[in-house]
């Protein structure tokens, strides 16, 4: 059978939070730069889908294929890693101090990759800077702005919704990487995580990576964003959120629902049981 239970896959999920705290920082980062870099690939085949349909749906239903590439590759993106090395600590198998270390490393991998893709994208659909009707350019541009100058204009309440809207995001992120573990096909695999990708990007709601490449590439484009507009409106609220949907809603709750008893707990649950029938059969040979 190619279906793997959930408590396999808990199991999966943390044997995969120890291996990826667990890499050198050069794989980190070049493994968050791939993972970046596709991404922003896909990002742009689901705009160009958008703008040629003029359904927002086509989109969606087209963007997992980056996510695919990334996880069937082993390659490291930070929202997915998210759900995954908490767990590991939680078993003693890795340290706070490496899961960091793992954040901050695929974290620069991606803005690599993203700002590389950004610029490269940048120069193709504006025909080397001499052609701004491309209405890619004006889609980035729009989205650079209204993704931070649009939570400015709501002071306080525009954090509290990015973050939201970060939170709802990683949650089915995270669920698309534990999917695709419920599977030992690569059939099943594509289409288990497929689903969950499918509804974060349909909805609109805000992936830390995805605005690594989104939000700079506007700002190359002549969005009126500054460097401080994307990091205090957009990038590190949205990473706090998507950490806490990623850790929250789907490491700790899977881990909770589905972790197994500690072998010291059985252990200790046998012997009593041992202990109880030896004072009844005693018991039993008085009489």
């Amino acid at each position: 059978m190619s279906y793997v239970k959930p408590a396999e896959v808990l199991d999966g999920m943390i044997d995969a939070g120890t291996t990826k705290a667990n890499l050198s920082a050069f794989q980190m980062v070049v493994r968050g730069f791939l993972a970046g870099a596709i991404l922003s690939f896909a990002t742009t085949l689901a705009f160009t889908a958008v703008t040629q349909t003029t359904v927002g749906l086509t989109g969606a239903i087209i963007f997992p294929v980056g996510f695919v590439i990334i996880v069937l590759l082993g390659l490291e993106l930070v929202t997915g890693t998210f759900a995954l090395i908490p767990l590991s600590i939680l078993e003693r198998k890795t340290t706070i101090s490496r899961m960091i270390a793992n954040y901050g490393w695929v974290i620069l991998g991606h803005l690599i990759g993203c700002g590389l893709y950004a610029i490269l994208y940048g120069m193709t659909i504006t025909k080397m800077g001499t052609d701004m009707s491309n209405p890619l350019a004006q889609m980035l541009i729009q989205l650079s702005e209204s993704k931070t100058l649009g939570y400015q204009k709501m002071g306080f309440d525009g954090i509290i919704l990015v973050t939201i809207k970060a939170v709802l995001c990683n949650w089915m992120v995270t669920l698309g990487v534990v999917m695709a573990m419920t599977s030992k096909s690569t059939g099943g695999k594509i289409l288990a995580m497929w689903l969950p990708i499918l509804t974060f990007f349909a909805q609109g709601f805000e992936h830390a990576v995805i605005n690594m490449f989104v939000i700079p590439a506007g700002m190359m484009l002549g969005a009126d964003v500054t460097m401080a507009d994307w990091w205090l409106w957009n990038q590190i609220p949205v990473l706090v959120g998507n950490f806490i949907g990623g850790a929250m809603f789907t490491g700790i709750l899977l881990y909770l629902s589905h972790r197994k008893k500690s072998s010291a707990s059985v252990t200790k649950r046998h012997t009593e049981s041992s202990k109880i029938a030896v004072v009844a059969a005693s018991e039993r040979s008085i009489k």
